[in-house]
């Protein structure tokens, strides 16, 4: 069932209150070399430190839960976000995740109370490894993002993007299996350009569109414990499809150079996926309209500082 303006705007409502409304800041373009205005949503202050957050909460507050609580398979981001979501609401939490999960992300699991269990070396090992656990303890399982109540959850961030800066040409967005981009697409339809960023190791989204269709790819790089989803999901890549979201591919060393000048020009830590979106916008691989109003949404900051 596709994700539409409504479904966005009843879990918006869902979740008032639950998640943080992430602030928006504007600049000039020249500090990027783009001619035009740039508006950076800071969703890396988002609850558990991603805008998973926000997919966790609505589908917590709006689905029933049994005795044993919840379950999840990530690469990091999605079972924090769970894990958040379900201390609060006092269930316990099951969260499986690769070995290449990052050490701050398994820790920050852990502080939310979570189960953790470290289950294969890509996200889709986890993900089989949690479905086998839910056929056996009778779990609710909750997925990353193939899954219309968490891609409408995330799609709040779009329309939140919406209210904050209206009038955005274009709206750069990382992606991994394609919830935050499924559902900032499925908000803004065709009236915004969606260009999905991704790396060269993690080009789940790129191969479905060579394709014609979602298929599996290989995982590698800088960010594949946070974008290193194996295939992108159906209900994103429906919506992404829909809309003829552009696609770039981006270096692991221009993903870096990237997340270090957001350090240096404006004092932004951000985890290394979540520069994902300005790496691509320096690439110069998007030509940007003269004059043009570009969105980009920085997703997650679950990094170490050191």
């Amino acid at each position: 069932m596709p994700v539409t303006p409504e479904h966005i705007r009843s879990a918006a409502a869902a979740i008032d209150g639950l998640i943080r409304h992430t602030p928006v800041i504007d600049l000039g373009g020249e500090e990027f070399g783009i001619d035009g205005s740039l508006a950076l949503k800071l969703e890396q202050l988002q609850h558990s430190g991603t805008f998973k957050g926000r997919g966790a909460a609505h589908f917590l507050a709006t689905q029933p839960i049994g005795a044993a609580g919840v379950v999840a398979a990530s690469g990091g981001n999605h079972g924090v976000a769970v894990a958040w979501a379900a201390q609060r609401a006092g269930f316990t939490a099951n969260i499986f995740v690769p070995t290449i999960s990052a050490p701050a992300k398994v820790a920050r699991l852990r502080t939310y109370g979570a189960i953790v269990h470290q289950v294969g070396d890509v996200y889709g090992e986890s993900l089989d490894a949690s479905r086998a656990f839910q056929s056996e303890s009778g779990a609710t399982s909750i997925h990353a993002y193939d899954d219309p109540v968490v891609m409408a959850g995330a799609g709040t961030c779009g329309l939140e993007f919406d209210e904050q800066a209206p009038g955005l040409d274009t709206i750069f967005i990382a992606c991994g299996g394609g919830g935050l981009a499924g559902g900032v697409a499925s908000w803004f339809g065709t009236r915004t350009q969606i260009v999905v960023c991704e790396t060269e190791g993690t080009a789940a989204y790129a191969k479905a569109r060579e394709a014609g269709l979602p298929v599996d790819v290989d995982v590698s790089g800088l960010a594949a414990d946070a974008l290193g989803a194996t295939r992108i999901g159906d209900a994103p890549w429906e919506a992404l499809s829909s809309v003829d979201a552009a696609s770039i591919l981006v270096t692991d060393e221009e993903l870096a150079a990237a997340k270090n000048r957001l350090w240096d020009q404006l004092r932004i830590v951000v985890e290394p996926s979540a520069a994902t979106p300005l790496a691509a916008l320096l690439s110069g691989r998007w030509p940007v309209p003269a004059g043009g109003r570009v969105g980009l949404i920085l997703c997650g900051a679950n990094t170490a500082i050191t």
